[in-house]
């Protein structure tokens, strides 16, 4: 099923997977309080997930994105849909028995998040070729998020010859559920939260074993690290970049950053300053709720890198 035309002869990111429908709580602290019951500020829903903040972050920076995913016939679909269309995105979908993809994310008084991800897809859900093929062979650049069922496009991507990027959230470098993602793509971004004092020897290892060129480890207030694969192999630490205004919602300011990085590399900037990029959008997503600050190309391009 299709949302949008989808008959371009370019396309600058193909993103597959990961759409969804947060339920922002807003509490005082984190952890939060045991008790029966706990008095918070009104619950705001909001569309988001990796997948879709990735898409709509590359769009507001004018970027040509195309948006692939399975959603339910329900009314967290209808909304994915007309949010993703709404910000410019082209989307196409296939209808999930098991509905669409929900979170709950508890934000507290600084704007840390906590992220109860109910991921729903069944087992042995997958993407038909003839579905994805089309879009994969005019794209410039493909980014999967960690749904189960993008890892069985590795392959096609791979023989096209697509750059491909991933983002492992907080991944420790042990579970095997990521593995496929980290060592097959080009561009691997991560949560340094994950691994924690291990960050370092988990980057490595993905550049080791596997064929990224760049390894991204985001850090919230403390910057982001980049390695490379003909670099050292000692983190570069990229400065965080001061929000514009205050903190809000850090939710979805990981997903801003990989917009901002993949549009400085799209553009053929050196890698650190499609880190710097990263920095100030994933700055800017703090200001706003649930995902709903996107940074523009007017304003990230005024920023200093």
């Amino acid at each position: 099923m299709s949302a949008q035309s989808t008959e371009q002869s370019a396309l600058d990111v193909l993103v597959v997977g990961g759409s969804g429908v947060d339920t922002v709580v807003r509490v005082e602290s984190l952890p939060v309080p045991q008790a029966d019951s706990v008095g918070v500020p009104p619950i705001r829903e909001w569309v988001g997930h990796t997948g879709g903040n990735v898409a709509l972050g590359c769009r507001a920076l004018g970027l040509g994105v195309t948006f692939l995913d399975f959603i339910g016939d329900d009314l967290p679909g209808r909304r994915v849909r007309e949010r993703l269309v709404g910000g410019g995105v082209d989307f196409e979908y296939l209808v999930s028995p098991a509905g669409t993809r929900r979170a709950v994310n508890l934000v507290d008084g600084t704007g840390r998040g906590m992220s109860f991800h109910d991921a729903r897809d069944p087992g042995g859900l997958r993407m038909p070729r003839d579905f994805y093929l089309r879009h994969l062979r005019r794209a410039r650049h493909v980014h999967l998020s960690i749904v189960d069922f993008a890892r069985f496009l590795y392959d096609d991507v791979a023989e096209l010859g697509v750059p491909v990027s991933t983002d492992l959230h907080d991944w420790d470098g042990v579970e095997d559920y990521h593995r496929d993602f980290a060592l097959r793509s080009d561009v691997v971004f991560l949560s340094a939260a994950g691994a924690g004092e291990r960050i370092a020897s988990v980057m490595r290892e993905i550049l080791r074993e596997g064929r990224a060129e760049v390894v991204v480890a985001t850090a919230g207030a403390g910057g982001s690290y980049l390695m490379t694969r003909d670099g050292s192999r000692t983190p570069r630490p990229i400065p965080a970049t001061v929000p514009p205004a205050p903190v809000v919602d850090s939710n979805g300011a990981g997903d801003a950053y990989v917009s901002g990085f993949l549009y400085g590399r799209l553009a053929g900037l050196r890698l650190e300053d499609c880190a710097r990029l990263g920095a100030v959008a994933g700055a800017y997503a703090c200001t706003g709720q649930g995902g709903s600050a996107l940074i523009g190309r007017e304003a990230l391009a005024s920023a200093q890198v």
